[in-house]
């Protein structure tokens, strides 16, 4: 049954977390071309990836069960804290600023990407964060 689980928590973590950080980037191309529909899309898309990304975060607590591994390690309190930072990040400061772009885009005759930075900072951060969580899920430092 472990086996199943940790092959849950891969899974789940490449196709569900990697999108969470790679379509706010996509979002920024969108932004650029002027396309608010298509950066609300995303938006919405990033909010609903983000929220499933607690799927192999709570897999993990089972593992950690299955392989009675404790909090005091090092790597995991750290990958916890690390990951919900980037999971604040992302539905707090990048999707909200996706949201806003879309509409300063659609209310305004302009193609100039409008929080552009704030996308651009706050996804590279996040996924930074969700790099440092492989890391030390390979690691275990």
């Amino acid at each position: 049954m472990s086996t199943i689980f940790a092959i849950l928590h891969v899974a789940t973590a490449v196709f569900i977390v990697g999108p969470m950080a790679i379509l706010p980037m996509t979002a920024m191309r969108s932004l650029r071309a002027g396309q608010a529909g298509q950066v609300r899309t995303l938006a919405k898309s990033t909010t609903v990836f983000t929220l499933l990304s607690l799927i192999p975060f709570l897999v993990g607590f089972g593992l950690m069960g299955m392989y009675k591994i404790p909090f005091d390690r090092t790597w995991v309190w750290l990958s916890i804290v690390l990951y919900l930072v980037a999971f604040v990040i992302a539905l707090v400061l990048v999707v909200p600023a996706m949201r806003r772009a879309a509409a300063l885009l659609e209310g305004s005759e302009s193609t100039a990407p409008s929080g552009y930075g704030m996308i651009a900072g706050g996804s590279g951060v996040v996924s930074l964060l969700l790099l440092a969580v492989v890391v030390l899920m390979a690691w275990k430092p």
